[in-house]
């Protein structure tokens, strides 16, 4: 088999799969893209309240010797 049969062969292949996928509507995106964003800016907030907790205590530590 040519190179160029290959090629033709993975990309009828690939065609093939994308047909397979079921793509979400409008709302379902909407909706999974603010959850991603609201997790990610909670987590966000939650590490950065994290830190500065952790080094307003290494400065105390470090403050007293």
């Amino acid at each position: 088999m040519s190179e160029k049969a290959q090629k033709e062969s993975w990309f009828k292949g690939l065609k093939a799969e994308f047909k397979k996928i079921i793509w979400p509507d409008k709302m379902t995106l909407a909706k999974h893209t603010a959850a991603v964003v609201v997790v990610s800016v909670v987590l966000g907030a939650i590490i950065a309240l994290v830190d500065f907790l952790a080094q307003y205590g290494i400065n105390i530590l470090t403050s007293l010797g």
